[in-house]
């Protein structure tokens, strides 16, 4: 498994709606301002941001309106839109993450391991100088209270040991998967759904 997440991640082998997120992620790679990891962590996102900027430009990626009518909810990393019955439209500005392409990694890696709430990326909207990447995601209605322990339990099948309180670790493959409360993990028809998800990579998950 972690083999085929490196080819994912590289932008080597597909995932279900991956191909404009490994596109963005590629394009930040090769940048100048992303291979020069610059001293000041503020510093390198608005560079990596800049360069963003020309790769929804250049790639016609740009959402221009956004319905706020159709608002439902927001939290600190993103705000959350009902686009029909059957989706909504996250628009998110990386702020959990050290760069753009951390944020896209979580992306890939969300829909690796949970396909049934894949994010698309359909492209970016910029208010007041902020960047959002705009995704679109299926929409679950909750019908019962998500029980915890359930989780655990299936995060621990899957090889990913509870480390403290909602935080999860695959020393296997080298991921960390954060924040699985009962908001991030919604429970519709006895089935569980991570419509949140925190994904971070380690050094470890590059080795060989």
């Amino acid at each position: 498994m972690k083999h085929e997440l490196q080819l994912i991640i590289s932008g080597k082998s597909k995932v279900k709606h991956g191909t404009i997120i490994q596109a963005a992620t590629g394009y930040l790679s090769r940048s100048k301002s992303s291979s020069e990891m610059a001293k000041k962590f503020k510093h390198f996102k608005k560079q990596e941001a800049e360069t963003l900027e020309k790769f929804a430009t250049e790639n016609n990626l740009w959402i221009l309106d956004i319905n706020i009518e159709n608002y439902v909810s927001e939290g600190a990393e993103q705000k959350v839109y009902l686009k029909d019955g059957k989706n909504v439209i996250k628009l998110n500005d990386s702020i959990y993450y050290n760069s753009w392409i951390d944020y896209f990694n979580n992306l890939l890696l969300n829909n690796f391991f949970f396909p049934d709430t894949a994010y698309n990326l359909i492209g970016f909207y910029k208010n007041e100088n902020i960047i959002y990447a705009v995704v679109e995601q299926p929409f679950v209605k909750a019908t019962e209270k998500t029980d915890l322990e359930l989780v655990k339990k299936f995060m621990f099948s899957n090889g990913f040991l509870n480390t403290k309180n909602n935080d999860y670790y695959n020393p296997d493959i080298g991921i960390i998967l954060e924040d699985l409360h009962d908001e991030n993990v919604l429970t519709e028809n006895g089935v569980l759904k991570f419509i949140d998800t925190v994904f971070y990579l380690k050094d470890v998950f590059y080795e060989k």
